[in-house]
């Protein structure tokens, strides 16, 4: 891992806090993500499962978690299983977690090998009455690969068929849309290195350069300051390519004229930021651009004001609605007969604006919440508003990143340039 170590006090409360959702006699198993295979010998780079890393801290392969509150044996009302490593995979691999690393790591006392956890478990296992098992019930997963806990599930349902099974997901949703003060530090750290990737783009844009040069100076100023990488696959996009809300091609000139869309944030410790940023490629927004770009920071300026505890994903998605469509107006994309005549399941706005305002946002990018649940203080949301103007070659979103706090909402990007004469200064202070 290039991050500092996170203390092991959060990883503690975050497993107390589920404990208080599992039932009486209940066990609880989570198990870490495969590595995965590209080709031949290859394989990607490991990535965590979220939930396992939030309960315990460990960034490494062939985990398993059990958390058996009412186990007869004090010993084994936590129990962490890793991987056992020797000299032989230190040198190919590097060293993995020691017992005793993974006990400073989780603040988990009880730890064995991941290859001991049926001779271990099995007598518990009959203890209990209810056993948690967790699976990825995120409302946009599309991707069907099996994954390790997936396998695990089958096996446990075959082998235990006569115990009751729950859900972990419902609680891990529940517990983790809410973020403690260590979490929203770790978030602000990954928007802080965000920003600087940002603002070192801010001289080197200009005609002529490639997109994917702007993915390769990013990716150098993010590394450089521990990031993990990219949160999620970079957008950056100049011109027409902007109008293509997930494009990741990268791979086009930019050219004087053009506007650039960057959808582009770092991770830190896992957690995840997202920014986007609107780019004029010579320095200089055309009036048409700042038009719209300016029609887009006022949705997102009075979009970000309804972050607040109690507020509905109803309301607030009607508030932007309706104030998307205001702007439109102004600019010439649609008419007031459209508008009046428009199907309110498919709003007119939808031609220019398609995608949602809002996201939960944490240890995934898309993190895990209920849309249908009130805001809350202590969840983190993004503010993304977008037009988009395909006939004109024209795609503008701004989008930061704000936390809901008792009295309102705080910005975690606020220090990053967002309005267009700060930009265009910003683009030509070294001319």
């Amino acid at each position: 891992m290039k991050y500092d170590a996170i203390d092991k006090s959060l990883f503690i409360e975050n497993r107390s806090r589920f404990c208080n959702y599992l039932k009486p006699g209940s066990m609880a198993i989570f198990v870490s993500n495969d590595i995965l295979p590209t080709n031949a010998d290859g394989a990607m780079g490991f990535r965590q499962n979220s939930d396992l890393f939030y309960l315990t801290g460990v960034d490494q392969e062939d985990t398993i978690l059990v958390i058996f509150p009412d186990a007869k044996d004090g010993r084994h009302k936590e129990v962490l299983f890793v991987k056992e490593t020797s000299e032989l995979i230190a040198i190919w691999e590097g060293a993995k977690l020691t017992k005793d690393g993974a006990r400073q790591t989780s603040g988990i006392d009880h730890i064995y090998w991941h290859h001991e956890f049926e001779k271990i478990m099995r007598p518990f296992i009959y203890q209990a009455e209810t056993i948690y098992l967790n699976s990825n019930e995120h409302t946009r997963r599309y991707i069907d690969t099996e994954t390790a806990q997936d396998r695990f599930n089958k096996t446990m349902m075959a082998k235990y068929p006569l115990h009751r099974f729950e859900r972990c997901a419902p609680i891990m949703q529940h517990i983790r849309s809410i973020k403690s003060m260590r979490e929203i530090e770790l978030i602000q750290q990954a928007c802080d290195i965000t920003e600087k990737g940002f603002r070192r783009l801010l001289s080197f844009v200009k005609p002529g350069v490639w997109e994917y040069e702007i993915e390769a100076e990013l990716i150098h100023e993010f590394i450089r300051n521990r990031a993990g990488g990219f949160a999620y696959g970079p957008i950056i996009a100049s011109g027409a390519n902007a109008c293509v809300l997930h494009y990741v091609d990268n791979n086009k000139e930019c050219k004087d004229g053009d506007l650039l869309l960057l959808d582009v944030a770092a991770e830190y410790a896992n957690y995840a930021s997202d920014l986007t940023r609107c780019l004029p490629v010579n320095g200089k927004f055309s009036k048409r651009q700042k038009a719209i770009y300016d029609a887009v920071l006022r949705v997102h300026r009075a979009a970000a004001k309804q972050l607040v505890p109690g507020q509905t994903f109803e309301k607030y998605n009607k508030f932007v609605a309706d104030i998307m469509t205001e702007e439109l107006l102004q600019l010439g994309l649609l008419t007031s007969d459209e508008v009046k005549n428009q199907n309110p399941a498919n709003p007119a706005m939808r031609k220019y604006f398609m995608h949602g305002t809002s996201h939960f946002l944490g240890l995934d990018v898309h993190d895990v919440g209920f849309f249908h649940e009130p805001m809350q203080a202590g969840m983190v949301f993004t503010v993304e508003p977008g037009i988009y103007v395909r006939e004109e070659g024209i795609g503008v979103r701004i989008e930061n990143n704000f936390l809901i706090t008792t009295n309102g909402q705080q910005d975690l990007m606020k220090n990053i340039p967002i309005e267009t004469e700060e930009i265009e200064s910003l683009m030509n202070s070294g001319k």
